[in-house]
């Protein structure tokens, strides 16, 4: 009996250290959290921060707020990347009388190393209420070291915010694919293509609500990589975020500057929102030439999408099982050709159609089972 009471207080342990461990690795995804103001002047100022932020990501983020947009309608919410870092912008109107006495306007920038717009809105709106109702910044401050440290943050007039209740899954399923194919048709299959050939994707529409609801999307088309990595849906056209931009080899990015369509250097394929039109560039005509193959897949897409029982877990569950069967002939093929790599010849040995052929040798080349 007594030898029992070390062993339970180590399974104990263990038990609590990886809770612990989980819940560490969930909360310490969050890397800061700023305030911007707009007073009663008009002047927009970045007022404070915890820990810190690099003066040049101040910058972007200062650009990416709605307070320093002149003539820009009020975004209650905003996300991006940059960098390899997400920010989320919250930003609240004052409407009534409040411990902030001058300032007009206010917006909480939260920044992380992870994607999950529906988990920072929901703490930001916390910690919005927290400022109007106390005016100062040291209780949002306590707020984040309690969800940096436990994963929770509690307070009965401001509401509460639990890490654990907002699953990466629920993100990365959050948009609509049926929409996107709603709005192609057939022509989903050219995104699909770029999308599983790792190409740039560039998307533009005016409002920056319909590209992040858009661009959010697309990586769930390719859902065996889970890679939502290639995502920068709210991009400006500045050599500073052009330059970070420019260092991922494939990515789908959304201006809401139409000027974008005219950057050819920029994309391979062009997605105009407003006109409803997606442009293949010259420079990725080749790799993207379309033929039976992705006919199939399109249809199946396309099927699956306008069946009004089915869901959008259901549909990208559809799209993830075909990829999956052209992943599984492409290994296949890989491990004929030795080394489980794809060799050229290999692929010419088997007499697939022209179009078909090339698919498989630029997919092989975006797996990394090509050898040259």
């Amino acid at each position: 009996m007594g030898s029992a009471g070390p062993l339970v207080s180590s399974v104990l342990v263990v038990h609590l250290l990886q809770v612990w461990t989980m819940a560490a690795s969930e909360t310490q995804l969050m890397l800061s959290v700023g305030l911007i103001e707009k007073d009663v002047n008009g002047d927009t100022l970045w007022v404070w921060c915890y820990p810190s932020v690099t003066a040049e990501v101040r910058q972007v983020l200062l650009s990416k707020c709605c307070l320093t947009q002149d003539g820009q309608d009020l975004h209650c919410f905003v996300f991006g990347q940059f960098r390899r870092t997400w920010y989320y912008i919250t930003t609240v109107e004052i409407q009534e009388h409040t411990a902030l006495k001058k300032v007009t306007h206010f917006s909480i920038v939260v920044t992380t190393k992870d994607f999950n717009p529906e988990k920072y809105a929901a703490f930001s709106r916390v910690l919005c209420r927290m400022y109007i109702k106390h005016g100062s910044p040291v209780k949002m401050m306590e707020s984040y070291i309690a969800v940096l440290t436990k994963g929770i943050c509690q307070s009965d007039e401001n509401g509460s915010f639990l890490i654990k209740n907002y699953d990466i899954r629920k993100a990365y399923l959050a948009g609509s694919v049926k929409d996107v194919v709603t709005q192609f048709g057939m022509e989903t299959i050219i995104l699909y293509t770029a999308l599983m050939l790792k190409k740039r994707i560039i998307v533009h529409h005016p409002r920056i609500e319909v590209l992040l609801e858009f661009t959010r999307v697309l990586p769930a088309f390719t859902w065996h990589r889970k890679d939502w990595s290639i995502l920068h849906p709210y991009v400006h056209l500045t050599d500073i975020e052009l330059d970070d931009l420019k260092k991922f080899p494939g990515y789908v990015a959304g201006f809401i500057n139409p000027e974008v369509g005219n950057r050819a250097d920029l994309f391979d394929v062009y997605v105009n929102l407003p006109d409803s039109t997606i442009t293949v560039s010259p420079t990725a005509k080749e790799a993207m030439a379309m033929g039976k193959v992705h006919k199939d897949i399109g249809q199946l897409i396309v099927q699956s999408a306008e069946d009004a029982d089915r869901t959008d877990a259901q549909v990208i569950k559809d799209i993830s099982v075909k990829t999956k069967e052209i992943l599984a002939n492409l290994m296949a093929l890989a491990d004929e050709c030795g080394n489980s790599k794809i060799t050229v010849e290999g692929l010419k040995q088997r007499h697939f159609p022209p179009a078909t052929e090339n698919f498989l040798f630029h997919l092989a080349a975006a797996e990394q089972l090509l050898r040259i």
